[in-house]
């Protein structure tokens, strides 16, 4: 059996490069989570309930081949070391796929179906190639109970920058409003030069970050020879692995958790534009207010985790996120919130998102740290390392951020009759008062039960150095 590396502090730099390939991530969240539904449905014209069901689709295949992935890439070994192959041969098609997905031709409602089911497919699949691989790099880099909770920062830190730089760039320059379209975020050529910008950054960052972590992975000891196992076999113990008590606990909390903020980021521009009637250069400004709650996210996570462990620490965010995503449509509903163009409302809305972000990225943040611990405590119960197979699924579940926001965001938008090719100020009041009602009731209920899942993690502080103890003593 092979024990892990002794805790080790890491160098910013190498924390910096292990992260920065997660801007790929972050731009496709920001597309898939704030654009997609608004491009295809009002701008293209698909139904938004065929458009969550597309991506839906796209997400089932996709939490089928990530596990196999995971597990495939656990026991690769070549001379690059057992990641990074994935990772480097991810970059052309994420870029190609993604500029694909943005790229629809004139064809009928099925065709452009089929169209979007195949390229978010296509995207999901090539971005899984980097991010599974790079994502179980963190159990190798350090097994220390801080310092992965730091690797995860970088990861989240780069992810926003990604995110939330797109989101900037996007509304402040692709989508203004012009003579023709004065609805900027309407206008379906601002999304195709979006769309060249965000192919070519996020191929340079997974690049970036596979060349610059290479060296650090092949310094370190050679892995045992991989043991060779048939297909049943390989299926028997990946169904082990991840039906561990200690991992479903913190899978589902993540699930439920990403399927509340999933519901928030693909609702974001349709209550943006329509509920608060903001402009695009408003959504850029309100979208810059995200950088602020990332940095209180980075300011606060380390602390909250070290005085009261992540289980804590993760628990208090959940429930700040439920509560401040809510307070403003309350306010709203029962007539205590300024009216729309009021100068105080996007102060308001700002210091709303800060918070709301801080709490997103945090317990995102500490959820992944606590999948990295499992891996020990796996690792002690079966003498297998299984970083990529219980990182699959961690991946996926961030992918669940968009495949189940939008899949819900559509049955939503379904539901309440709301408008296609609709026109700010032109919405039905009950239109936007049944949204904001079934949104705030929904988040509420998943971030509930993410929580009642978290309640039953078991890895504390001390657990987690008990588990290292006990691995030390194991022969090799």
């Amino acid at each position: 059996m092979t024990t892990p590396q002794p805790a080790e502090k890491l160098s910013l730099k190498t924390r910096l490069l292990y992260g920065s390939g997660t801007i790929a991530f972050g731009i496709k969240d920001h597309g898939f989570n704030a654009l997609l539904m608004l491009f295809y449905n009002q701008v293209i014209g698909l139904p938004a309930a065929w458009v969550g069901s597309a991506l839906m689709i796209a997400m089932v295949v996709d939490a089928l081949f990530d596990p196999l992935l995971g597990q495939y890439s656990d026991n690769v070994r070549t001379r690059w070391g057992r990641r990074h192959p994935f990772m480097y041969a991810s970059a052309i098609p994420i870029a190609l796929s993604y500029l694909f997905l943005w790229s629809p031709p004139s064809m009928s409602d099925n065709e452009t179906f089929i169209w979007l089911v195949t390229s978010a497919v296509i995207v999901r699949m090539s971005l899984s190639l980097y991010e599974i691989p790079s994502t179980a790099l963190l159990a190798e880099f350090s097994n220390d109970y801080d310092e992965r909770t730091k690797l995860v920062s970088a990861r989240y830190f780069f992810a926003m920058c990604g995110g939330v730089g797109m989101t900037i760039l996007t509304f402040g320059y692709f989508l203004q409003p012009t003579p023709d379209h004065p609805v900027g975020h309407l206008n379906a050529s601002g999304y195709h030069s979006y769309a060249i910008t965000a192919a070519i950054v996020m191929a340079v960052s997974v690049l970036i970050s596979a060349l610059g972590t290479q060296k650090h992975i092949l310094a370190r000891p050679a892995l045992p020879p991989a043991v060779k196992q048939s297909f049943k076999s390989m299926l028997s113990e990946m169904a082990a692995v991840l039906t561990h008590p200690a991992y479903v606990s913190i899978l589902f909390a993540s699930l439920f958790f990403a399927v509340a903020s999933g519901l928030n980021m693909a609702l974001q521009v349709y209550f943006g534009t329509y509920f608060w009637e903001l402009s695009a250069t408003q959504l850029a400004t309100l979208a810059s207010s995200i950088f602020i709650g990332v940095l209180f996210a980075f300011a606060v996570v380390l602390p909250l985790s070290a005085r009261f462990g992540k289980k804590a620490a993760a628990i208090t965010m959940f429930l700040l996120s439920a509560t401040s995503t809510a307070t403003p449509f309350l306010l709203r509903l029962t007539g205590n919130f300024p009216v729309n163009g009021d100068p105080i409302l996007m102060p308001l809305l700002m210091t709303q998102s800060a918070i709301s972000w801080m709490t997103v990225v945090s317990g995102g943040i500490l959820a992944v740290s606590m999948i990295a611990d499992v891996t020990d405590q796996i690792l002690l119960e079966t003498g297998k390392q299984s970083e990529g197979l219980l990182f699959s699924a961690a991946t996926m579940v961030n992918k669940a951020i968009s495949g189940m926001g939008i899949l819900l965001a559509g049955l939503v938008l379904t539901f309440v009759k709301f408008p296609d090719n609709a026109k700010p100020g032109m919405v039905a009041e009950s239109a936007l008062h049944d949204l904001a009602t079934i949104f705030v009731t929904v988040n509420s209920v998943a971030t509930l039960l993410a929580i009642i899942c978290l309640a039953f993690y078991p890895i504390s502080r001390s657990r987690h150095l008990e588990n290292l103890a006990q691995l030390a003593t194991k022969p090799t």
